[in-house]
């Protein structure tokens, strides 16, 4: 061949976009906050690669396609309209049920019967479906509901390993094939989010919060609703102020800090807030409104010595999430699903029960330094390499590429069991 007319080798092709579809900011939705992170450590792990995100009506910013409109009962067609038109390599779905619960005239719920038939439109493409709500014990409606999407989807992305192998018990009572389909990815948490002790006076300052330097303080950090009971905490804090002060000398500081956002929870809020203002008035307590997403969410947390997480519904916990972001020790509630999990996995936490393993809990964090770092330490290697953003983003790579072989018939997708 004449080299003066040989081509050049061709450019490979650039590879398809990703195609996320979730609830996005400035909803203040904890799926929304999620998506968002989620999505800056995906763009970040591979930043040649295009994303778009279709969200519903009220998604804002770049790339984002605010297509889903549950006004309409066929809500889904305008989102595989744009799937179609964007032909990505792979459509990542957030999914939590409220979120495309389509109810009509009548208040009758279509239960995400038109999740479903997106999904089996969506079939030419690979799908991952990454669900926030895998309770252990499911409703018959909810066991129904994950056979179906397992079907339908590419892979299924589940929080913990507990939430598959609990599934094979719940499959097998009604004769169903356990799903070979499931992979598991955690819940992420950001690596970049961590301050040293130096660094706490000048959050405070930051935060206005001047007054508050030099006092150790519990943590109640978060949006303030009615399965996070801080009445839990709030109805025995003058007796546990005053244990840990003959216990040490030192008056720790309960620290709620967060905001209502459900209407429906306006009425415990209220309950909470009036609980917390009256310990105020004694000193025992300081109430710090802001809004839980975003920087200050982080800086808020940061300024506490330790956290209490009272939860009585969570399968997983954007809370929590920062709280492992931060190296924060803690105490929740258990059993409780995701948040008993992690802090098994984690041996980052303390774990209650009722009202005497609380004062336990709290009395061993307040009272303990070395207890205090040595759980810290152990959350900081459970983030650096189990839960670091940049971890769960290489795992959802993994399943974009294992999803795509699978879809071009060159990989047949099956995934071990734990047990």
């Amino acid at each position: 061949m004449d080299p003066q007319t040989a081509r050049p080798p061709s450019d490979p092709p650039a590879p398809k976009p990703i195609v996320m579809i979730s609830s996005w900011p400035p909803r203040l939705c904890g799926i929304a906050t999620f998506a968002e992170e989620a999505m800056e450590f995906i763009r970040a792990h591979d930043p040649a690669r295009q994303t778009y995100v279709i969200s519903h009506t009220d998604g804002e910013g770049e790339n984002v396609l605010p297509l889903i409109d549950l006004s309409r009962p066929d809500w889904y067609a305008p989102v595989v309209e744009a799937v179609r038109r964007l032909d990505p390599g792979v459509v990542h779905i957030q999914h939590e049920y409220g979120l495309y619960n389509y109810t009509d005239p009548h208040g009758r719920s279509d239960h995400n019967a038109g999740f479903l038939k997106m999904l089996r439109e969506l079939s030419d493409w690979p799908t991952i479906v990454e669900p926030h709500t895998v309770h252990g014990r499911m409703k018959p409606d909810e066991e129904v509901f994950i056979k179906d999407l397992a079907q339908a989807c590419t892979i299924l992305l589940f929080k913990c390993e507990y939430q598959k192998w609990r599934l094979d018990w719940n499959f097998a009572a009604h004769g169903w094939t356990m799903p070979r389909n499931i992979m598991i990815v955690p819940h992420g948490a950001r690596p970049d989010k961590r301050w040293g002790a130096h660094e706490i006076d000048d959050l405070k300052r930051e935060l206005g919060l001047e007054n508050l330097i030099g006092r150790q303080m519990v943590g109640l950090v978060g949006w303030i609703q009615n399965n996070k009971r801080w009445d839990i905490v709030t109805e025995m804090w003058e007796e546990l102020h005053e244990r840990i002060f003959e216990a040490t000398g030192d008056s720790w500081l309960l620290f709620a800090a967060g905001e209502w956002r459900d209407p429906n929870h306006k009425k415990d809020y209220d309950r909470y807030v009036a609980q917390i203002k009256r310990l105020e008035a004694s000193g025992h307590a300081r109430f710090f409104s802001f809004i839980p997403r975003g920087d200050i969410y982080y800086k808020v947390m940061a300024i506490c010595d330790f956290v209490i997480l009272p939860s009585i519904d969570e399968t997983q916990s954007g809370t929590l999430a920062r709280i492992i972001a931060l190296n924060k020790p803690y105490i929740t509630t258990a059993p409780m699903e995701g948040l008993s999990s992690q802090t098994v996995s984690s041996e980052g936490g303390l774990l209650f029960t009722d009202k005497a393993t609380l004062r336990r809990g709290v009395m061993r964090l307040a009272t303990s330094e070395k207890t205090r770092w040595k759980l810290g330490e152990n959350l900081k290697r459970y983030l650096d390499h189990v839960v670091s953003w940049e971890v769960v983003a290489n795992q959802y790579h993994q399943a974009y590429t294992m999803a795509a072989e699978a879809k071009a018939g060159r990989l047949s997708i099956d995934i071990p069991p734990e047990f």
